[in-house]
């Protein structure tokens, strides 16, 4: 097995790491209550947890941090990282924020209201949760060939056109301030969007008068994918690609800690100058002032480098051959691997893996356990821990649509070598798949269980 790529740099720095024995990780699991979250970085060989802000910065990201200048107000560093996001994205305003969370907290903070509702393809987990703390509603229209993770299509994170069309009238836009979609379809396991269904799904947003948002934290990647899976854009730069996305939208909200290749860092960008001024009073009080957003100087010379180098094709060509090839090291090691595979990070259908154990019993988690076992590799789980909830009529559990193990991969960190020592632990796992038990929940917080959950064995 072969797929032919070449990381398209070179490394200067490097971060010395440790492998530990698997008796000092069933210690360090067993105190972090069999949640992968808790344990500390430094018991961890091989980190997937997330992609967000684990990547390495380039030298001209880090040589454009020592030009940064702190002013409190009015930055020459805000003024570069404007003019980028003008640029490479084609929004006229924008206000910087810590991170993405922030951004979707600034947001529906000032535009949703208690009951009201928000449709995505499918919104991921602090998105889901800014809107849950205000008691509204988030829904979710994301396709039904995203539900079989064996089956070979090229946009699995499609929106469903129809139903949200549906869904609009019969819920009515006075119920529903703003409508969005996520490129890449994260929560269906990294999943793009075609060219056509942002489009369309911009055209029934805005036939109902609901303005539109695109949560963009890779939409290089989904750009790259559009340009690879879809004829019509073969021809096309990625530059142009995303351009012609994010003309379809009224904003967009951002984690540059994904496509911009940072540490820490994000944004909203919208066209609307009166919304800027709404958003602007909120985020003052919040996060910082209007030019700094939460930032230093140094974070926003950095963002505003890395949303160039973001869409440059030569390092997107590598970044999804890159994941690609885990995808097949975990295929030949046994795993069921969801097809295809995204860009940020390869999904293991975990129910599949162990299918003695039921959702109920996280079997994602229970996986992604013994892989930290086997090998110290650190994963995370994109299932029912991460997305059950309760029927409001009937009380009932609904489980996620699939139990999902996630392997992020932090942009410009790995070598081929680590991708391999991966499947390695991997196929160790599945030699003894049968013997791998599920968990239940000790303890847990309402919003956003699966960060703090403490889990136990089941008997």
């Amino acid at each position: 097995m072969t797929i032919p790529f070449i990381e398209p740099f070179r490394i200067k720095v490097v971060e010395r790491v440790k492998l530990t024995t698997e008796e000092e990780r069933e210690a360090a699991l067993k105190k972090a209550f069999y949640n992968t979250f808790n344990v500390p970085a430094e018991d961890v060989f091989i980190d997937l947890l997330t992609d967000s802000g684990t990547n390495a910065m380039s030298d001209r990201q880090w040589a454009a941090m020592m030009q940064a200048d702190e002013s409190y107000a009015g930055a020459k560093s805000y003024y570069r990282f404007e003019r980028a996001v003008q640029d490479v994205l084609g929004f006229e305003f924008v206000l910087p924020t810590h991170q993405g969370r922030a951004a979707e907290g600034m947001l529906f903070s000032t535009l949703v209201k208690a009951g009201q509702f928000v449709p995505n393809n499918r919104h991921f987990d602090t998105t889901q949760a800014n809107l849950l703390v205000l008691n509204a509603h988030p829904v979710e229209f994301t396709i039904p060939e995203s539900e079989d993770s064996s089956l070979i299509a090229p946009f699995k994170g499609n929106m469903d056109l129809a139903k949200l069309e549906q869904f609009i009238q019969e819920t009515g836009v006075e119920n529903i301030p703003i409508g969005m979609i996520t490129i890449t379809n994260n929560s269906a396991a990294g999943q793009p969007v075609s060219m056509d269904n942002i489009r369309q799904t911009s055209e029934i947003y805005h036939k109902y008068g609901i303005p539109f948002f695109v949560d963009a934290c890779r939409f290089a990647e989904n750009a790259w994918f559009i340009k690879i899976r879809d004829p019509k854009y073969k021809d096309v730069s990625v530059r142009d690609i995303v351009h012609e996305m994010f003309s379809y939208a009224d904003g967009c909200t951002m984690s540059a800690k994904k496509d911009a290749i940072v540490n820490i860092g994000g944004f909203i960008a919208f066209r609307d100058p009166e919304l800027k001024q709404r958003i602007a009073q909120n985020l003052i009080v919040h996060e910082g002032f209007l030019t700094y957003g939460g930032l230093s100087g140094r974070d926003l010379e950095a963002v505003a480098v890395g949303l160039y180098e973001g869409v440059d094709e030569s390092y997107l060509n590598y970044r999804e051959a890159h994941t690609r090839y885990l995808g097949e090291v975990l295929r030949q090691a046994g795993m069921p691997v969801y097809m295809p595979t995204g860009g940020h990070a390869v999904y293991v259908d975990g129910g599949k893996a162990l299918p003695h154990i039921p959702p109920s019993q996280f079997p994602a988690v229970a996986l992604g356990n013994a892989l930290y076992l086997a090998g110290g590799v650190r994963t995370t789980e994109i299932g029912s821990l991460m997305f059950e909830h309760t029927d409001p009529v009937t009380g009932a559990p609904i489980f996620a649509p699939l139990e999902l193990l996630r392997f992020a991969i932090p942009r410009q960190v790995y070598t081929r070598s680590h991708l391999d020592y991966i499947g390695e632990a991997a196929a160790k796992c599945m030699r003894d798949a049968d013997k791998i038990r599920g968990l239940k929940i000790a303890w847990a917080p309402k919003v956003l269980r699966h960060f703090m959950a403490k889990l136990e064995p089941v008997d």
